[in-house]
């Protein structure tokens, strides 16, 4: 599975990579291209990419996760070119033996890929202007309980 796909992300197949009889956990984050209040009118989000290094980067990723949780599986996209609003475009997905460590596994990785992946995005508004965006900053309080 390619890391970095120009392709629409296909959730089962995210799941089937993942899944297996001795991995009772499956947790599947999806990042989609949202219209809100704050973020206004936005149509979609043209992302772009330095593919080669990301590609590299979200394997590494992806083993360092593999390292920290050895009977867990991962799978994880990122998607460049045009994504409408309502469509995803990254998705991780985390198998592993119990709810905690793939919510923690599937964390890790969606983390570190927002954080290291050589991804830009340019939003597209309905007015037909554009503008770059820039990722917001992350929460730095202690991560709630997923089940809370």
């Amino acid at each position: 599975m390619e890391h970095v796909t120009s392709e629409a992300i296909v959730v089962s197949d995210l799941l089937s990579h993942v899944s297996a009889v001795e991995r009772g956990a499956v947790v599947l984050f999806l990042g989609t291209v949202r219209r809100s209040a704050e973020d206004g009118p936005v149509r979609g989000i043209d992302y772009s990419a330095y593919v080669e290094m990301a590609k590299g980067e979200f394997g590494r990723i992806v083993q360092e996760a593999g390292l920290r949780w050895p009977e867990a599986r991962f799978a994880a996209q990122h998607r460049i070119g045009h994504v409408p609003v309502g469509e995803p475009s990254i998705a991780v997905a985390a198998g592993a033996p119990h709810r905690a460590e793939a919510f923690a596994a599937c964390r890790f990785v969606i983390e570190e890929a927002k954080k290291r992946l050589p991804v830009w995005k340019k939003e597209l508004l309905d007015d037909g202007r554009a503008r770059w965006r820039e990722d917001r900053q992350r929460d730095s309080a202690p991560p709630r309980s997923p089940c809370s």
